[in-house]
């Protein structure tokens, strides 16, 4: 059975590496090429394998003239996948869901915690420069952490967080597993009209959110000037979702504490943007939840949802059903 690969234009290794050479053990691979002829390429296939976002109208074109029914894209958010293009075709849409990718997540967040309680940046400034024994970093335990979307990868950043003694306020839309809320006994857990609570009392705040009309800059200026002068805020997921130029305007004028980001409106940033020299705020480039071991998982979810597919099982992590199945 023929299986089509859509690679991404930048990201590559080890990504684009695991998906194809655990595909290719068992199906027919082929690696999309848009310099060719795009209908021959899709000819007697059924499924599509997008490593993320990167089905232009044009090849959802030459996928619905060839009757391909089933795309997986390999990422969790959507928000870059053409969904109403490809709803309108009819093609059945599955994602990664965010468990794949949670721990990852955050690990990254908790990292991010580490660096600022400890002024590393700064540290790594006075280890070189001096003066030596400075700067004096502050501990975790008893801080609270605000968690703004409770869900896979919120969790599990609680879960890493409550070991060093800190206090966990969450916010979700919806009603959280019993099991998650016995192990993990939040002080706090509201809706959202409780977020400017956790907002003003946290002072470690990490977003975890899908990027929706509705969530784009949810955490806006107003948001941030609720936050304590000294707290953090912790971005591992989109960038939208905070209002950026909002942060950094208060960041550089030392309203907010500090800053852990892997997101960011415009990817890649400029790096020359003073707000990224500041010791205060920590950066890494949108590698946060791009682990290897999240690239095999995915890569085996990628597999595991095809078996499902040719076999007339139902699909796992379905986004739409379409007309074509």
């Amino acid at each position: 059975m023929k299986v089509v690969f859509l690679p991404h234009p930048v990201v590559g290794s080890p990504w684009h590496d695991h998906i194809v050479n655990l595909l290719e053990a068992r199906y027919d691979v082929h690696i999309l090429d848009h310099d060719c002829d795009l209908p021959s390429q899709f000819e007697d296939v059924r499924a599509v394998v997008d490593l993320g976002g990167n089905a232009e109208a044009e090849v959802l074109a030459a996928m619905a003239e060839a009757n391909v029914e089933f795309i997986q894209a390999q990422t969790n958010g959507l928000d870059h996948v053409p969904l109403d293009e490809i709803r309108r075709h009819g093609f059945t849409l599955a994602h990664c869901p965010g468990y794949l990718s949670a721990t990852a997540l955050a690990q990254t967040a908790m990292m991010y915690m580490l660096i600022l309680a400890g002024r590393f940046q700064q540290a790594q400034i006075t280890f070189r420069e001096g003066p030596y024994y400075t700067p004096a970093g502050y501990e975790l335990g008893g801080k609270i952490l605000g968690i703004i979307g409770f869900g896979a990868s919120g969790t599990e950043l609680a879960r890493r967080a409550q070991p060093f003694g800190m206090k966990i306020h969450a916010i979700d839309v919806r009603p959280i597993d019993k099991e998650i809320l016995e192990e993990i006994h939040p002080e706090f857990l509201g809706g959202p009209d409780a977020m400017d609570q956790v907002i003003a009392e946290s002072d470690f705040l990490s977003v975890h959110l899908h990027l929706t009309k509705k969530t784009r800059h949810i955490i806006d200026a107003r948001r941030l000037d609720l936050m304590k002068p000294d707290a953090c805020l912790i971005n591992v997921t989109r960038g939208p979702l905070v209002d950026e130029e909002a942060l950094f305007e208060r960041l550089l004028s030392g309203a907010i504490g500090s800053a852990g980001l892997d997101a960011f409106d415009v990817e890649p940033p400029d790096p020359n943007h003073p707000v990224f020299a500041l010791p205060n705020v920590a950066v890494t480039p949108h590698t946060g939840g791009g682990t290897e071991d999240v690239s095999r998982r995915r890569a085996q979810f990628a597999l595991d949802n095809l078996d499902r597919f040719f076999a007339g099982e139902p699909l796992e992590a379905v986004v739409f059903t379409g007309s074509r199945s």
